[in-house]
């Protein structure tokens, strides 16, 4: 008999979860309230971050923390309320950020993004969606020579470790590759490695179409309840009632929400971002995605214009915008590149779900027999979506998985 399962959630975590699932011989239902790739998927930097094995810490050194009290930062600001009510989850992050602990889960971490580029290259073979994929890598900016030789030490260690490859460039190297930016700019590391997406929700929407054509259903619904029913779930939405032998929490930072009233309590904040698109100067193109590493924002060239993204905001999921970190990003970017004039309405916005540990969970939901957790990715969702519903796949089946999974359980907290 083939084993149903609902997906919730339409973004690259779970679109790539059903993907693989149907590969497995699943019958797969996806749900979300929005289309596949609208969410959080739609909004970010569009990386596919190969080299990105170390995950975001907590700052521990009394600079930095002195640097973002102020709240006036470009790459990190925060909402007094929202940083109360997260108060024990940002202590445990914090606590996990220190060396010891931070030294012994990048290894955890690492061994997914590893995984990162091969388990989407099948994807975007499946799906047809090379046109959207450059493998130049992007730069990496730096403003003084301290910051460029500490993260040249760092590249040099992941190489090592993890097969990191990467080129470091001196101003005149730079200005070969990047003739538009600013002589703000000593230097910059080019990582080599990673893909960049010129439009991440379309990739989500080619995977998404991919998933349909090997016979998957995409419902567009909002959840309104998740109960056990017999040996099964009961799916309710605000248009039917579906019903599935297992059920895959790929929510993003909804999640916690619909896993308290499973009795799971999850220790996730968010960290939201925004973007706003450019007009580029034909004279002078931006040709490669860069990050102004020490600032603390990104710029790209994609299809819709040249995306600036910000750093992070630490508020609700639900909370309004606030323009304040985008218009601060978009001062100092202006003065790095030759920005045209905006081009969307009003920014865009979108909350990154994090875990205290910065590991995403991926496992069984514990004492829940047929609820499955893919969720907390982060920065890294849009990275790691494909690894992610590989991974599962395996667990649901009770395969040898390729790594070894306990370190995302649910229950390592």
């Amino acid at each position: 008999m083939t084993k149903q399962v609902v997906v919730l959630g339409a973004g690259m975590v779970g679109v790539s979860v059903a993907w693989h699932l149907l590969n497995r011989g699943y019958a797969v239902t996806v749900v979300d309230r929005l289309p596949p790739g609208q969410e959080t998927s739609f909004g970010n930097a569009g990386i596919i971050q190969r080299e990105a094995v170390r995950p975001y810490a907590f700052p521990r050194d009394l600079a930095t923390l002195f640097r973002v009290l102020p709240n006036r930062a470009v790459d990190i600001r925060y909402r007094p309320s929202s940083v109360v009510r997260a108060a024990h989850a940002l202590l445990q992050y914090w606590h996990y950020s220190s060396d010891k602990h931070y030294r012994k889960l990048v290894p955890e971490y690492a061994a997914l993004i590893v995984q990162s580029l091969d388990t989407h290259d099948e994807m975007i073979r499946s799906a047809g969606a090379e046109s959207l994929i450059r493998k130049t890598g992007y730069l990496k900016l730096f403003r003084t020579q301290k910051a460029l030789d500490e993260e040249c030490t760092k590249a040099a260690s992941d190489s090592r470790l993890f097969g990191v490859e990467f080129e470091v460039l001196n101003r005149q190297q730079l200005t070969q590759r990047e003739p538009s930016l600013s002589s703000s700019v000593v230097g910059a590391i080019h990582w080599k490695q990673p893909w960049t997406v010129t439009d991440p929700g379309a990739l989500v929407e080619a995977y998404a179409a991919d998933v349909k054509r090997k016979g998957g259903s995409i419902k567009h619904a909002s959840l309104t309840g998740l109960t056990r029913q017999g040996s099964g779930w009961l799916i309710q939405t605000t248009i039917e009632s579906l019903q599935a032998d297992q059920v895959v929490m790929a929510m993003g930072p909804w999640s916690s929400y619909w896993l308290d009233q499973q009795g799971i309590q999850v220790p996730m904040f968010t960290k939201r971002g925004y973007h706003m698109h450019y007009a580029g100067e034909e004279k002078s193109p931006l040709n490669h995605w860069v990050m102004d590493a020490e600032v603390g924002y990104l710029l790209a060239p994609m299809r819709a214009g040249v995306r600036l993204t910000t750093g992070a905001e630490l508020t609700a999921v639900d909370a309004p915008a606030n323009q304040s970190q985008l218009n601060a990003a978009e001062n100092v970017a202006r003065s790095l590149y030759p920005l045209g004039k905006r081009l969307d309405a009003a920014p865009w916005k979108g909350g990154r779900p994090c875990m205290p540990d910065m590991k995403p969970v991926i496992g069984p939901a514990p004492n829940q027999k047929g609820l499955w957790l893919a969720c907390g990715h982060g920065h890294q969702g849009f990275t790691l979506g494909p690894v992610t519903g590989k991974l599962l796949g395996q667990m649901m089946d009770e395969e040898h998985t390729d790594i070894d999974m306990h370190p995302y359980r649910i229950d390592r907290f």
